[in-house]
């Protein structure tokens, strides 16, 4: 039985004969775009200058650790997936389990999760771009790329799900290129003995691993395997969904955990001189390594494929964000809701919800250039964010399990599924914890701070504007959706 709504409403006030939006998506498609959103590419190289001069080689022992621990989160997500295959993931979970409070503010933190790491990711890609073509660019100008980059992909989204599908694509092959193919070529070129994993930061390469390199690895390594659930905000326009959406979303973080260990080994092994590394003495060590070993052409070319799946991934980011946008407008649950739960009439894309999620991530990017630090601080708050958010429809499933409420859907773990839920919330709250800790790597108090302080933001701002929408918020049921199980 689900948490009772305290918002309550009858089919009538709120009627959907059917779902709004098309079921244009397989399960190829589905997995596609989970893979797209983790994206091997952007989970490696997007963190693998960070993890290595900041816990040296021995980060990647932390891969099998997250692996396991991200694994039994995607099983947990997956069966409430299968429960509920509503458009908006972790809001509409979350309020089931939780009730509407509770829904709202877990869903708040998810946004804003998605639309920081849209400003990450895309900022990223204008990196690998920018060194495609030989440039450094300054701050302003890599801003002035990023929010290019932002515009083009929200054109790419409003034109419909077939021009997504075309990128997604690209990306599926750009990303087998650049990390298996690389990685496989890169393991003819060693540097590194297999027993370079056991050395941290030191620059004589004779840290230990225990004495903190491991949980700065592990809060690092979080990022690179988040995004498997993001498929679940597109249930309503997958087909048979209950059944779809759980298998691409935990195949999608299988594939990529399998692949990025992979090229990251290659990496660390292929690394020419690992003691400059750790000094901070190579700038980029990824394209370091790559020219070092493959040339300045091979090189370059990796560089390009490495755009191309940072540009899949801020497009599969953004595609999530603005359906987390419209599910709060479809309930009536956001100000603003009229205008953001339409639809484009050809193809049934929430634009103006995109636009809004551009924007504001577009706002972030210009901001960001009066802190220093702001693309370490932008993955160090999407990293924690995911697992803050995860926390909601975790603790609110382990609840109804204990309590004996729990019904499974087709998707079932069986009597494991409590055992499976209760490590996932535990490793989703310590991971936050790690992640968020107020370790000194700044001068500025704020700036180690900066998760605690962004989460009290959101903290207040979200119970004000829930206070102020509440007496508007019509929330859907499930049996108001048509779901197509064909």
């Amino acid at each position: 039985m689900d948490v009772p709504d305290q918002v309550s409403v009858s089919a009538s006030a709120h009627p959907v004969a059917e779902p709004e939006l098309r079921r244009t998506f397989s399960l190829w498609s589905s997995f596609s775009f989970s893979l797209a959103f983790i994206s091997p590419c952007v989970a490696l190289y997007g963190v693998y200058d960070l993890s290595i001069t900041t816990a040296g080689p021995s980060f990647w022992l932390s891969f099998p650790l997250i692996f396991v621990a991200q694994f039994v989160i995607a099983l947990a997500l997956a069966e409430l997936v299968s429960r509920w295959p509503i458009e908006g993931s972790i809001y509409q979970w979350s309020r089931r389990v939780l009730g509407p409070r509770g829904g709202w503010i877990g869903g708040w933190v998810y946004i804003w999760t998605l639309i920081v790491s849209l400003a990450s990711v895309a900022t990223g890609a204008a990196g690998f771009a920018a060194r495609v073509v030989g440039v450094t660019p300054t701050g302003w100008q890599l801003a002035g790329l990023t929010i290019a980059f932002l515009l083009l992909g929200t054109v790419v989204n409003v034109s419909g799900s077939r021009a997504l599908k075309v990128v997604i694509t690209a990306s599926i092959i750009a990303e087998t290129l650049g990390t298996i193919g690389v990685g496989t070529i890169l393991f003819f070129h060693q540097h590194q003995p297999l027993s370079v994993l056991g050395h941290g930061t030191s620059g004589s390469l004779n840290g230990s691993y225990l004495s903190g390199p491991f949980l700065i690895a592990i809060a690092i390594l979080g990022y690179s395997f988040v995004g498997f659930e993001s498929v679940g905000s597109l249930a309503e326009e997958v087909h048979s969904p209950r059944r779809t959406v759980p298998k691409a979303l935990v195949s999608s973080m299988v594939f990529v955990a399998i692949i990025v260990s992979f090229a990251g080994l290659a990496f660390i092994l292929a690394t020419p001189n690992m003691t400059a590394v750790l000094n901070g003495n190579v700038a980029d060590p990824v394209y370091n390594t790559l020219t070092f070993n493959l040339g300045g052409t091979v090189a370059k070319a990796s560089e390009v494929l490495f755009t191309i799946a940072f540009l899949a991934s801020f497009l599969a980011v953004q595609t999530t964000a603005s359906r987390m946008i419209w599910s709060y407008a479809r309930d009536k649950a956001i100000p603003g809701y009229t205008a953001l739960s339409r639809l484009t009439s050809g193809q049934k894309q929430p634009a103006v919800a995109l636009f809004l999620a551009t924007g504001t991530a577009v706002v972030i990017v210009i901001l960001g250039q009066a802190t220093p630090k702001v693309y370490e601080l932008l993955i160090n708050f999407s990293a924690a964010g995911f697992f803050a958010a995860y926390l909601f429809p975790l603790t609110g499933s382990m609840w109804q399990r204990v309590s004996g409420r729990w019904t499974a859907g087709p998707f079932t773990l069986g009597r494991a599924g409590l055992v499976v839920t209760i490590a996932a919330t535990l490793f989703a709250a310590l991971e936050f914890i790690n992640i968020a800790w107020p370790r000194s790597v700044y001068p500025q108090w704020y700036l180690n701070w900066a998760v605690w302080l962004a989460v009290g933001v959101l903290a207040v701002t979200g119970a004000v504007i829930y206070s102020l929408q509440r007496p508007h918020i019509q929330l859907i049921s499930a049996a108001d959706l048509t779901e197509d199980e064909g």
